[in-house]
């Protein structure tokens, strides 16, 4: 190399050096006014924002996007499975393990769940389409509780009272 070729490389050196120096020097000055937190005539991230971007924003960093889609499905059941069957089944629970993606729901008569029963694997395929494929892999139909077990004089050893004729 000639002399003019090492001195544009020591020029180049010199301006890189400065710059950093400068950008160090504005970095500490910032830190002493209170780190530069200055609000300025364009957008950044501490304008404030639309509610709807925000919660979105943070079902997306916290991962919640399953559990809050399912919500939505629980918040519209009657639109998706139908009037006459979300009168007498309702959505429980939503088991979002990985391994098992159980949505529970209750009905109100033990022939309302035969029919749910029969019904789980086209409402499953049509709760994945809404709500992406995976997302619910099984319907646990709970059928009706029976009253109230009362013990007292006037049981039959053995028996199980009204409990025998429910489930």
């Amino acid at each position: 190399m000639s002399g003019v070729d090492l001195a544009r490389v020591a020029l180049r050196a010199a301006k890189e050096q400065a710059r950093a120096r400068g950008a160090a020097a504005q970095q500490k000055k910032q830190a002493r006014r209170g780190g530069g937190l200055r609000s300025g005539a364009r957008s950044d991230g501490r304008d404030p924002q639309p509610l709807g971007s925000a919660i979105n924003r943070l079902i997306t960093e916290r991962g919640w996007e399953t559990p809050a889609a399912v919500g939505g499905v629980m918040g519209r059941w009657p639109q998706i499975v139908g009037d006459d069957l979300a009168n007498h089944c309702v959505p429980l629970r939503y088991d979002d393990d990985p391994a098992a993606r159980v949505l529970t729901v209750s009905c109100d008569s033990t022939a309302w769940a035969t029919q749910l029963r029969l019904l789980a694997p086209q409402l499953v395929a049509r709760l994945n389409a809404d709500l992406g494929q995976g997302t619910v892999r099984m319907i646990k139909v709970v059928g009706p509780g029976g009253p109230e077990r009362r013990f007292g004089p006037l049981r039959a050893p053995g028996s199980k009272g009204p409990g025998d004729t429910y489930g």
